[in-house]
């Protein structure tokens, strides 16, 4: 903490040390759209109505492209490391899933208001660049987005056409042979029909040989206007990557722990593991959607979305047997070659076909009950369905030298066997009433009735509950407290030894009181600091020999403070600091996400010669120790092991640095981009299942664009 601590301060004298230059020539900027500036009114996520962030009473986080894109984000889990209470990358960067923790809790991803991913290994990581915004919701938010994680959801707003042409083209070159074109094209055909074009195409390896980063991605939209009080929105979404996986899942033992039995087994931190070439993670992904927005007057508001899923995937992988015997995964294979440098390798193939529908229904009726008294009351009904077809098959168990793999003798095969297909169907209602008492206190109240039906035939039903204050006590000061709830059904069923299948799981829920303070003294300044105690029940614990089980109560308590000031075109600065502790009723398997994470970025824009621009950037990211506690001997290789024997490992903390350095001159821009600046070689986290996640090195990336 005290690296980050001296990182930080360095960073923010070094970038403010420049503030003296003439407010002219640092204001000198291009025209910005809505999309590209921080507009704390933006957000709907919170209340699914256009609300002042200052008038919610729960914290809510909006990351705009320009932001997230100006930070070096190259996946969506990067955009949202420089906000408070969130781990990006918690198990490293993953070419073929993103990941974040919110509150210390894994978080679902959510598109313009709807869950888009219900399955891994069935889909495919989203563009940031398609993508105006990130908005990060801390809490449950089951009462208007059904099924939702306990910590939170991650909401992606998609790019929409607006009635200005404008656009921008970009060439990137980076790091690991990285080389990329992206566009966006938005054109205005008349006063009331626009279209708008989103594109990308990428040709890139990885730090992990073998594993390239190849993308086409082309996201068209149109926007029609046929009456001042109704607009029609229809988004498309073709996209198709060619990667693999740069989580190789290598052993504790040779990374993070010693080798005892081959001191000099040092592994490199991205050594392959796989076969070259058939080794892949291949998908695409097709998307359909559309929204409709009619005022039938100024009381009433009718909002209908929907779209369509269908995507498509191949997934080769081996992996190394780091999980039969966590502390000494060679032991086990000591007898078909040299102790300490022989273990087992592990490989499938598979297929995987996903398919979802999911639409989104409201109604909104402004309307007071008295001179000071306004409200905002919505109703609506929502409905999901997602089919999952997948096909596996595994091959026999090969033995390889780990320190010097034969990769041409690895086995390669076609996946065979039918497809096993599970879906599920959700559907609920909701309600919700937001009132506003004489412009300064703001009083939530909703509720929310959810039906789950899985093609297995569980059945799930819940309702939840949501309430709310916040009010202007002073100018600019709105303290507020909360209460929410969530509810998550589980697919799949308990595997007892062996992995023989018992009763379906139960669904995950969980509450939240929270309490906090908003500070807002100016249109670009907003101070959030709030307490919280979130309590879980039914999390899936993973045991012996293949068994599942679910937890008792866990409970998770934390305080965040999250500050941002913003001077378009001229100066921004984020701060953050977040605390979670994650409490077990009992001594049980399970992975502790870092308790202390904090962030610093800063911007500054400065005047040169002429009428160019040169913008510099910094940013600090700090993620404290983690924890993970598993079973020692999971299958009962050692007689001297007790069943239920426990032991813990300790991912240490890390702390890295990025950059930016930026000139713009007319309507050219070149940049560039650093993450890990210096390079720290960090383990994301080490799990006591037996294997470990290598953060990724520094990423460099010069781009070169054009804006008209």
């Amino acid at each position: 903490m005290k690296k980050f601590i001296a990182l930080s301060g360095a960073a923010l004298i070094a970038l403010c040390h420049g503030t003296a230059w003439s407010a002219e020539a640092a204001a000198a900027d291009a025209p910005r759209t809505d999309e590209d500036s921080i507009v704390v009114t933006a957000a709907t996520t919170g209340s699914k109505t256009d609300t002042a962030l200052v008038e919610l009473p729960q914290p809510i986080k909006v990351i705009t492209s320009e932001q997230y894109l100006s930070q070096g984000a190259i996946s969506i889990s990067d955009t949202v490391k420089y906000a408070a209470g969130v781990l990006a990358n918690p198990y490293g960067r993953d070419t073929r899933v993103d990941g974040f923790n919110v509150r210390g809790l894994d978080a679902l991803q959510f598109r313009d208001g709807m869950r888009d991913i219900f399955s891994y290994y069935a889909s495919i990581t989203s563009d940031p660049y398609n993508f105006s915004r990130v908005e990060i919701l801390r809490g449950p938010a089951s009462v208007l987005f059904g099924q939702g994680s306990i910590g939170g959801l991650v909401n992606l707003v998609s790019k929409t056409p607006d009635f200005t042409t404008r656009g921008e083209l970009n060439l990137v070159y980076g790091s690991y042979d990285r080389k990329e074109a992206m566009g966006d094209v938005n054109v205005a055909l008349a006063d009331n029909l626009a279209v708008r074009f989103v594109g990308r195409v990428r040709d890139a390896d990885t730090y992990v040989d073998h594993v390239p980063d190849d993308r086409v991605m082309f996201a068209p939209s149109i926007r029609w206007q046929p009456t001042p009080d109704t607009d029609i929105v229809l988004t498309g979404l073709y996209q198709e990557d060619d990667t693999g996986s740069t989580s190789q899942f290598l052993p504790i033992v040779g990374t993070f722990m010693p080798n005892t039995a081959y001191p000099a087994g040092k592994l490199d931190q991205y050594t392959f593991v796989g076969k070259a070439g058939w080794d892949r993670y291949d998908g695409r992904s097709l998307q359909g959607g559309g929204s409709i927005t009619h005022n039938f007057s100024d009381a009433i508001k009718l909002s209908l979305k929907a779209r369509y899923i269908d995507s498509d995937l191949a997934y080769n992988t081996h992996y190394a047997d780091s999980y039969t015997n966590p502390s000494d995964p060679f032991l086990p294979y000591a007898a078909y070659g040299t102790y300490g440098r022989t273990i087992g390798l592990s490989s499938s193939a598979s297929r995987a076909r996903m398919n979802v529908f999911s639409t989104d229904n409201n109604l909104l009726f402004n309307f007071d009950t008295g001179a000071n008294i306004e409200h905002k009351l919505l109703v609506g009904i929502d409905y999901s369905w997602n089919k999952v077809a997948k096909q596996d098959t595994y091959g026999a168990t090969e033995i390889i030298d780990l320190y010097d793999i034969d990769y041409d003798a690895l086995a390669s095969y076609e996946p065979t066997g039918p497809f096993v297909t599970t879906s599920q169907k959700q559907l609920g209602v909701y309600v919700q009433d937001q009132i506003r008492f004489y412009d300064r206190v703001s009083v939530v109240l909703g509720a929310r009735r959810d039906r789950v039906t899985t093609s297995d035939g569980a059945k799930d039903n819940a309702t939840t509950f949501r309430a709310g204050i916040i009010g202007e006590v002073v100018a600019g000061i709105s303290p507020f407290f909360s209460y929410t709830e969530s509810f998550l059904p589980v697919a799949g069923r308990l595997q007892g030894p062996g992995g023989v299948p018992g009763n379906p799981y139960r669904p995950q829920t969980g509450t939240q009181y929270e309490a906090g303070m908003k500070w807002q003294p100016a249109p670009g300044t907003l101070v959030t600091a709030t307490v919280f105690k979130i309590k879980e029940k039914n999390r899936v614990l993973y045991g012996a020999n293949n068994s599942t089980s679910q937890s008792g109560e866990l409970s998770t308590k934390g305080f965040e403070i999250e500050a941002s000031h913003t001077l378009p075109g001229n100066f921004e600065l984020l701060a953050n600091y977040g605390y979670a502790k994650l409490k077990s009723e009992t001594n049980t398997s399970l992975d502790y996400m870092p308790r202390h994470t904090a962030s610093v970025w800063t911007t500054k824009t400065f005047g040169l010669p002429g009428e160019a621009q040169l913008r510099l950037g910094g940013g600090v990211v700090y993620s404290g120790k983690s924890i993970s506690t598993g079973l020692l001997d999971p299958y009962g290789i050692s007689p001297t092991v007790p069943d239920d024997m426990l032991y813990s490992i300790v991912t240490p903390s890390r702390t890295t640095v990025d950059a930016l350095a930026e000139v713009t001159l007319d309507n050219w821009r070149v940049s560039l981009n650093a993450t890990n600046l210096l390079n720290n070689k960090y383990y994301a986290s080490c799990l006591a299942r037996g294997d470990c996640f290598m953060g990724a090195p520094r990423n460099v990336m010069g781009t070169v664009g054009f804006r008209f």
